[in-house]
């Protein structure tokens, strides 16, 4: 896709260092840029380039995993952490995104995330390990959200004009939780229509049913202890999620997907 309105591609680094001064009307923060140049984007003149910062895409710590906004999918399907039982759930919400070898190598965790579409795998995947986003202003003064509420709705989120996602911290308390992983499209090669994450911790027993996808935002169900199946449903029912409605699936069919892919859920963590 040709961006004729784009006049300058610039470093990013000089806008966060004038401490906003130089962030303007028709900026765009650019990382892997897979859905910037996938389609006309009429109202930007320029975009500021976050790989210039050269984070490292994944440090792992004793207090968990911080992945860096500009991270490929690519990076992250590749890390092996042993260490985490929830380790395979990293592998298992990249191969959710289908892409090409292009895309998988430049699409970005941040870029999923800020993208906030309902099927984007990487919300599905930090939403449910309790991540936390690390978000710079202009001035690179951070602040910090939960992932489960940075996503707002279908296409939106909680940046403001001319914030930008640095980092998302998975603490190893949740890394350290047995998971399991349910997702199901329309098709056997579609977009994601439902995605349901459950884990459950060693230590204390505690359950944490997350549903993305199927839903405009994440929704997060937290249990002291395994609960039964109709108090998993009930659960849903009261926390009335809203239904996402495309040609990927409608409202009711993805509501009882999710229903159900969340009770194959519990299943499998009551016999791990």
């Amino acid at each position: 896709m040709d961006l004729p309105g784009i006049t300058e591609v610039a470093d990013a680094r000089p806008v966060v260092a004038r401490a906003g001064d130089a962030w303007r009307a028709g900026d765009a923060w650019l990382a892997g840029g897979t859905w910037l140049f996938s389609e006309p984007q009429p109202g930007l003149s320029r975009l500021l380039d976050l790989r210039a910062f050269g984070w490292p895409a994944l440090q792992a710590g004793p207090d968990g995993l911080e992945i860096a906004a500009t991270c490929t999918l690519a990076e992250l399907s590749a890390l092996r952490a042993p260490q985490w039982r929830a380790g395979p759930l990293l592998r298992q919400c990249c191969h959710a995104l289908l892409g090409s070898f292009k895309v998988w190598n430049a699409a970005t965790v941040g870029g999923n995330l800020c993208l906030a579409l309902p099927a984007g795998p990487m919300i599905s995947l930090t939403a449910a390990l309790d991540g936390i986003c690390t978000i710079w202003d202009t001035a690179a003064v951070p602040r910090h959200v939960p992932v489960a509420d940075f996503v707002t709705g279908a296409g939106r989120n909680v940046l403001a004009p001319g914030e930008l996602l640095r980092s998302i911290h998975l603490p190893a308390s949740a890394l350290d939780c047995v998971t399991a992983f349910r997702q199901l499209s329309l098709s056997p090669f579609g977009r994601s229509a439902a995605l349901v994450i459950g884990r459950r911790s060693p230590s204390d027993g505690s359950v944490v049913i997350t549903l993305t996808a199927a839903t405009v935002a994440p929704v997060q169900l937290r249990f002291a202890g395994l609960p039964s199946p109709d108090r998993l449903l009930a659960a849903i029912a009261a926390a009335q999620p809203s239904y996402h409605d495309d040609v990927h699936g409608s409202p009711a069919w993805r509501e009882a997907t999710a229903r159900q892919l969340a009770v194959e859920v519990l299943a499998e963590l009551a016999t791990s």
